[in-house]
């Protein structure tokens, strides 16, 4: 496995619509692998394909590092071409994203979802989700949609945004 980069704001990757996956090969198996790693040693929860310079409908999570030890804890997750089929319920999250450092937003999103996609060994999988992890799933699809938390914000907003990490960028 290996640590790949991660395109950040406003790299143009990240506004495309993911292709879809027509089957796990080794080489998507890998990338899965690579991403996962990628995603722990940015201590992220989720991690979508896109987010590494790849448009295919892939995304991988892990939201343990999160979750109270009192809870049941799902583990990692890898998978092709996620779909929600289902949804219900409202939740507010504050929300972060590895490909915007230094950016939070507060979101309303579905409360449970279930969704359905291909795991790594091209099986039909189906995972229902509720609190964090549900959070997490409609977050990295929005990726997959070529959506981004900061396109939720005005325009001004956006702007002070790119002031702020260009001044980061000098420093």
């Amino acid at each position: 496995m290996a640590i790949v980069k991660i395109c950040t704001y406003p790299d143009p990757v990240l506004k495309k619509k993911a292709k879809a996956v027509d089957e796990i090969t080794p080489e998507l198996a890998k990338l899965m692998d690579d991403m996962l790693e990628t995603m722990y040693a940015a201590k992220g929860v989720g991690l979508a394909a896109p987010q590494v310079g790849i448009s295919k409908r892939i995304l991988v999570m892990d939201v343990d590092v999160s979750i109270p030890e009192t809870e049941p804890k799902p583990g990692a997750i890898q998978i092709a071409n996620p779909e929600i089929i289902s949804s219900e319920g409202e939740i507010e999250w504050e929300e972060g994203c590895l490909s915007i450092p230094e950016f939070t937003l507060k979101m309303k999103r579905k409360e449970k979802i279930v969704i359905k996609g291909l795991d790594k060994n091209n099986n039909e999988m189906t995972i229902s989700a509720s609190g964090l992890l549900a959070v997490a799933f409609q977050h990295e699809i929005d990726h997959l949609n070529g959506k981004l938390l900061i396109d939720r914000v005005s325009s001004l907003k956006r702007e002070m945004y790119l002031k702020k990490i260009k001044n980061m960028a000098v420093l």
